[in-house]
C-alpha cells in the first residue's frame, strides 16, 4: 500500500495491488490515473485498452467500481471471474491467518472505541452510535437514515422483521452480491433497509457502508441514481412510499394478511391507508388533511380528505423579528409556519376554482384543517423556491420547540383529542448546509435515550439542546407523547 491506513482497502483487479479508497488519501483512484500517463503520447491497441487498471474491488464490502466508468459495476464476465476474486477474498478472510489480523485489529478498534468514552452524570458510558460512509453526495440519503433510526416503534418494526435469505445451497450464509443476471427478483428495499437500521446503535463499528441499500434504491427509484447530490425530503417522500408499496405486497414469505394483522396491533384507530391498505409506514407517518374551497361568487363550498405522510410549510421572513442568536439574519416561528399553513387563503388568478354550481372557473378561497394527526408528525419546511433561472435557498432562521409542540389549536375537531395526544416532542431535525438544493451537505440531529447526537456522515458526535435549537432546521421530526399510565383525561 502506498499509505499505512487500513481503513477502506481497495484491490486493484488487474495487479492486485492494494491502495485506500478516495475518502481516506484516494491512492486506489491515483494509482488508476498513475496507470493512464504512459499511454496518452500513443496510439492505444486494444491490448493496451484492457490493461488500464481501471477495474477495483472493495476489500471489505467486496463491491466492485470502475474508474473509467465512475461507477459501480454490477454484472460479471463470462467466465464470473469477479465473483472467484470474491470468494478467493472470502477464504481469506475466514483463514487463521486473517482471524488473528482481525484479532489485532479488534484491539486497534477498542483503542479507538475507549476514546468515545463519554462522562455522563459522573459515570463513563460508551458513545455507541455508528456514522454512514458517503458513497458519493449521498448525506442526503445518510441524514434521512440516521432520523428514521431513532424513530423507535418505526425503527423497531423493521428491526424485528425476520431476515431474508436470497440464496441457498453452497451460497447459503454468505453475503449476498447484485449481479444484473439475477434481475429484479432478488432485490428486496425492506431487507436491505432492515439490515442497515440493524447495523446502526450496535457500537461494534465506528461507520456503516449502505451500499447494498443504496443499490436496492438505484433499481426501484431512478431519479436517484448517479452521484449527484438530492433533495433529502424527496428521497424521504419515495423511500417511505416504496416501503409501504413492498409492505403492502407481502415480505420474505410473511402473507399480507398477517402483516396488515401486525401493522393493526399498532393502533386500530390510527391507520390511515395511502394507495391501499395500512402499513406500518401509514400507521405511524399517516395522516389526514381537510381541504375547504369556497367560491367567493356562489359561496358554494367543497371538501376534500387527503392523508398524507409529510407536511410542506412555508418558511419565510417576517418583518421587525430578530434574534442575537441568529446574528440579525431573518427568523420565524415554527407556529407562524403552521398558522401560514392553515389560514384562510386567497386563490390567485393561476389557481381559479372550478365551481360546479357556477359551471366555470371562479374566484375562491382554500383553508387546509388537520383531521387526523399522525404518531410521528413530519414537518419539511420550504427552504428552496424557483425563480427565473434557478432555485434558491430561504435561509430564514426557524424557531422550533424542543418538546410541548401544540398542535390541538390546527384540528378539525380538537374536542375529540385528548390532552396529550395533541403534543409533540421533537426526536430528529435535518439540516442543509449551503446555498443551493444541487450542492451543499445534509447533516442530522436525532435524540437517542436523553441524549442528543450530530450525524455528519461516518462521523458521530454528541450534542446538547442549545446547539440543536439553533439549528436551521429543514425537515422536522415530532413523536407524539404518550399519555402517563393512569392520567385522567380531561
Amino acid at each position: 500500500m502506498m499509505c499505512r491506513s487500513n481503513k477502506s482497502p481497495w484491490v486493484c483487479l488487474t495487479c492486485s495491488s492494494v491502495h485506500c479508497g478516495r475518502y481516506v488519501n484516494g491512492h486506489a483512484k491515483k494509482h488508476y490515473e498513475d496507470a493512464q500517463i504512459p499511454m496518452t503520447n500513443h496510439k492505444k491497441t486494444e491490448k493496451q485498452e484492457k490493461v488500464q487498471h481501471t477495474v477495483c474491488m472493495d476489500c471489505s464490502s467486496y463491491s466492485t467500481y470502475c474508474y473509467r466508468c465512475d461507477d459501480f459495476v454490477v454484472n460479471d464476465t463470462k467466465l464470473g471471474l469477479v465473483q472467484k476474486v470474491r470468494e478467493h477474498l472470502q477464504n481469506l478472510e475466514n483463514s487463521a491467518f486473517t482471524s488473528d489480523r482481525h484479532r489485532k485489529r479488534k484491539l486497534l478498534e477498542n483503542s479507538s472505541l475507549n476514546s468515545k468514552l463519554l462522562k455522563v452524570n459522573g459515570s463513563t458510558t460508551a458513545l455507541c452510535a455508528t456514522g454512514l460512509r458517503n458513497l458519493g453526495n449521498t448525506c442526503f440519503m445518510n441524514a434521512i437514515l440516521q432520523s428514521l433510526s431513532n424513530i423507535q416503534q418505526f425503527c423497531c418494526y423493521f428491526k424485528e422483521l425476520p431476515a431474508v435469505e436470497l440464496r441457498n445451497g453452497k451460497t447459503a450464509g454468505r453475503r449476498t452480491y447484485h449481479t444484473r443476471s439475477q434481475g429484479d427478483n432478488n432485490v428486496s428495499l425492506v431487507e436491505e433497509f432492515r439490515k442497515t437500521l440493524c447495523a446502526l446503535w450496535q457500537g461494534s463499528q465506528t461507520a456503516f457502508s449502505p451500499e447494498s441499500l443504496f443499490y436496492v434504491v438505484w433499481k426501484i427509484m431512478p431519479n436517484f441514481r448517479g452521484y449527484q447530490q438530492q433533495d433529502a425530503h424527496e428521497f424521504m417522500r419515495y423511500l417511505l412510499d416504496h416501503l409501504h408499496l413492498e409492505l403492502q405486497g407481502g415480505f420474505n414469505g410473511v402473507s399480507r394478511s398477517v402483516i396488515l394483522q401486525e401493522n393493526s396491533n399498532l393502533s386500530g384507530s390510527n391507520k390511515c391507508c395511502i394507495n391501499g391498505a395500512s402499513t406500518v409506514v401509514t400507521a405511524i407517518f399517516g395522516g389526514i388533511l381537510q381541504n375547504e374551497v369556497n367560491c367567493l361568487i356562489c359561496g358554494t363550498e367543497s371538501r376534500k380528505f387527503d392523508p398524507f405522510l409529510g407536511k410542506m410549510l412555508p418558511s419565510m421572513s417576517f418583518r421587525n423579528k430578530r434574534t442575537k442568536n441568529q446574528e440579525g439574519g431573518p427568523m420565524c416561528t415554527l407556529r407562524d409556519c403552521l398558522r401560514s399553513f392553515t389560514d384562510l387563503e386567497e386563490l390567485d388568478e393561476t389557481e381559479l376554482y372550478m365551481c360546479h354550481k357556477c359551471k366555470k372557473k371562479q374566484k375562491s378561497t382554500k383553508k387546509f384543517w388537520i383531521q387526523k394527526l399522525p404518531k410521528v408528525l413530519c414537518l419539511h419546511l420550504k427552504r428552496f423556491h424557483w425563480t427565473a433561472y434557478l432555485r434558491n435557498k430561504v435561509d430564514t432562521y426557524v424557531e422550533f420547540p424542543l418538546r410541548g409542540l401544540d398542535m390541538k389549536c390546527y384540528l378539525l375537531e380538537p374536542e375529540n383529542s385528548g390532552p396529550e395526544s395533541c403534543l409533540y416532542d421533537l426526536v430528529a431535525v435535518v439540516v442543509h448546509h449551503g446555498s443551493g438544493v444541487g450542492s451543499g451537505h445534509y447533516t442530522a440531529y436525532a435524540a437517542h435515550e436523553g441524549r442528543w447526537f450530530h450525524f455528519n456522515d461516518s462521523t458521530v458526535t454528541l450534542t446538547d439542546e442549545e446547539t440543536v435549537g439553533k439549528a436551521k432546521a429543514y425537515i422536522l421530526f415530532y413523536v407524539e407523547r404518550q399519555a402517563k399510565p393512569g392520567a385522567e383525561k380531561l
